[in-house]
C-alpha cells in the first residue's frame, strides 16, 4: 500500500501540472472500490477548477474552485499517473479524468481498495478522521506520548493505527523503530520520554528522506509519471530477515504485530 511517502511524492509531482487546470470530462468505468462512487461523482467534478493539490495521511486532497475538496485514496494497489493525449485503456483503469489541456489523469486499482469521492470543505476532517499528521511542525515526542498514554498496544501498531497518526504503515513503521532503536513490541503507553523523543526524531528523518528518495516501490507503486521510487534500496530491517544488519552485523529477525510481518535488530533495537 502506499503509504505517506508515496503519496507526498505524487502530490509533489502532480501539482504543477494539475493546479489551475479545469476539468473538461469524466469517465468512471468502474464504481465498485472499497467504498463505492458516488452516482453523481462524475457530474460534480466536471467543469470544476483544481485550486490546490496536497496530502493528508494516505490521502491525496484536490481542492476544486467551489470549495470542495476531491478526495482520491490508492488503498493497496491504486496509481495516479498523468497522461498525455488519448492513450490505450488499460485494464483496471477505473477513473479517467480529462483538463483542458488535453492530458489526463488516470486511476488505475487492480485489486479495487481505494477510495473517491467529493466533500465539502467542511467535511474534510471528519471524512479523514483524526489521526496526527507525522510532518506536522508541532507533532513532537509530548504529542505522541500523549496520544499513547495508557495504551497497551504494541509501538510499532500505534504507529500504524491510522486513529493515531495519518499516513505510517508496515514499511516506515519498521524503518522508524529502527532508527529510534525501539522494538516493535514494545507497549506504545510505557514508552519514556527519551524513547518517544527519538520516535519523533526519527519519523521525521525516515519520512523526509523516503520522499527525497521519490518513496518506495516494492511491487506496484509508480509515481504520478509512471517513475520507481528508490528508498527500498536504503531499507534497514523492512523484508531484511536473516541478512545482516548495516549497523551491527547481528541478523535482522521477524515477528508478527498486529497480523503484519515486522522486521527488527535484536541488538541495535531495546
Amino acid at each position: 500500500m502506499p503509504e505517506l511517502p508515496e503519496v507526498e511524492t505524487i502530490a509533489r509531482g502532480l501539482a504543477p501540472s494539475l493546479v489551475g487546470r479545469t476539468v473538461r470530462a469524466v469517465r468512471v468505468y468502474e464504481r465498485r472500490l472499497r467504498e463505492p462512487i458516488a452516482r453523481d461523482f462524475a457530474r460534480a467534478l466536471r467543469g470544476r477548477t483544481i485550486t490546490g493539490l496536497a496530502r493528508a495521511g494516505k490521502t491525496h486532497v484536490a481542492s476544486l474552485d467551489d470549495d470542495r475538496r476531491w478526495l482520491v485514496h490508492l488503498g493497496m494497489t491504486g496509481r495516479l499517473t498523468l497522461q498525455d493525449g488519448h492513450g490505450p485503456h488499460r485494464p483496471h483503469d477505473h477513473v479517467v479524468v480529462g483538463f483542458d489541456d488535453g492530458r489526463r489523469l488516470v486511476y488505475n486499482d487492480v485489486r479495487r481498495f481505494g477510495r473517491m469521492l467529493i466533500v465539502p470543505a467542511g467535511a474534510l476532517t471528519a471524512t479523514l478522521g483524526p489521526g496526527l499528521e507525522p510532518l506536522a511542525p508541532e507533532l513532537g515526542a509530548a504529542a505522541l506520548a500523549a496520544r499513547a498514554r495508557g495504551r497497551r498496544l504494541p509501538v510499532k501498531a500505534f504507529l500504524m493505527d491510522q486513529r493515531c497518526l495519518a499516513g505510517i504503515g508496515n514499511i516506515y513503521a519498521n524503518e522508524i523503530l529502527f532508527h529510534a532503536g525501539v522494538r516493535p513490541r514494545r507497549h506504545a503507553g510505557r514508552l519514556r520520554a527519551r524513547e518517544w523523543s527519538r520516535i519523533a526524531t526519527s519519523m521525521r528523518a525516515v519520512l523526509e528522506e523516503a520522499i527525497d528518495c521519490g518513496g518506495s516501490t516494492i511491487s506496484d507503486y509508480r509515481d504520478g509519471f509512471e517513475r520507481f521510487g528508490s528508498y527500498q534500496a536504503r531499507h534497514r530491517v523492512y523484508a531484511r530477515a536473516g541478512e545482516p544488519c548495516h549497523a551491527c552485523g547481528e541478523r535482522i529477525r521477524t515477528l508478527a504485530v498486529g497480523g503484519r510481518s515486522t522486521f527488527y535488530c535484536p541488538r541495535c533495537q531495546r
